[in-house]
């Protein structure tokens, strides 16, 4: 027999009551976008005041995105990975649920299903380049047209994305993906709430943006959240995520510069089918091959059992 999708492990899984949600929300975002980057920061600027750089400018700085530099890029890289441990905290201290459950329905990472989707979102990140060498250019605002010359910061922005990124990218997902989507799944015991509130909340945690720029983070957002139901974990969510910021990280160290790309308030129309066609794509690809490899998407009962009831005492 089998059990309950992603969405609802908290109910079956965690100790559930309404009022733990409604607590673990808030105390998530407040973990999220207040705690954890002022403890990155500082602790960065410890770090340089260690070297005699004056700490209180060394703040202004490596919080800035404008100008984006390698230090400011690697600090909001790493203040948005600690949406993993944060997340991970909330769901033990507030639900009672192990890590392995924010994960997948089978309560850890499946890294074999996760390398396969690496290699889905490559293909579903080509048909973009095929779709987009079909459109007009977007906002020519954006690049010159030129390839950028190769230079030692270039070289600092490749290591920070290379090594820096996928955490990145984990840790949104980890926390809208995977917290917010069983939180709200749990409340309302709804799918459609489980991805729509998350990616709503995804959307409007970019801050100031456009019409455009609003639509596209709002249509990766559901096609995460569906992602996530779909194939019983984060595992495609994250992967479909590090593809898609090395592509956007890439062409901008390539064509344009780093602070456009990460400070992008407006953009055109015609952005909007290059990203649907790497969504959808990825969307399909990812459903069908993980039916066919038998990834499992719902909470198995016997293991759902062994969790809430322990083990069997000797007699």
């Amino acid at each position: 027999m089998e059990g309950p999708n992603y969405h609802l492990v908290q109910r079956v899984v965690g100790r559930w009551a309404v009022w733990r949600p409604i607590l673990g929300i808030p105390m998530l975002m407040i973990l999220f976008f207040v705690i954890g980057p002022f403890v990155v920061i500082f602790a960065a600027a410890a770090g340089y005041g260690l070297t005699g750089a004056d700490v209180e400018e060394t703040v202004t700085r490596l919080a800035s995105t404008d100008p984006v530099t390698p230090s400011s890029l690697a600090v909001l890289n790493i203040a948005l990975a600690s949406a993993i441990p944060s997340t991970l905290l909330v769901a033990y201290v507030v639900h009672g649920v192990r890590p392995g459950w924010i994960a997948s329905v089978v309560g850890r990472l499946r890294w074999k299903w996760m390398a396969v989707a690496f290699g889905l979102a490559f293909v579903a990140l080509l048909a973009t380049l095929v779709v987009g060498a079909f459109l007009p250019a977007g906002d020519p605002a954006d690049s010159s047209g030129d390839l950028n010359h190769w230079t030692s910061t270039t070289r600092d922005f490749v290591i920070v994305i290379v090594l820096l990124t996928p955490l990145q990218a984990a840790g949104e997902e980890y926390a809208f993906r995977g917290y917010l989507t069983q939180a709200f799944g749990g409340l309302f015991r709804s799918r459609l709430a489980a991805v729509l509130i998350p990616a709503v909340l995804f959307a409007l945690a970019h801050g100031a943006q456009d019409a455009p720029v609003f639509f596209d983070r709002l249509a990766f957002g559901i096609v995460s959240g569906i992602l996530v139901i779909a194939t019983g974990g984060l595992e495609a969510g994250i992967a479909m995520h590090v593809l898609n910021n090395f592509l956007a990280y890439g062409y901008a160290l390539a064509f344009s510069d780093m602070t456009s790309a990460l400070n992008p308030t407006g953009a055109s129309w015609w952005n909007i089918p290059v990203t649907l066609t790497q969504s959808l794509v990825y969307l399909a690809l990812a459903i069908w091959v993980s039916r066919r490899m038998g990834i499992g998407t719902t909470v198995e009962v016997a293991t759902e059992r062994a969790v809430l009831e322990g083990p069997e005492p000797r007699v």
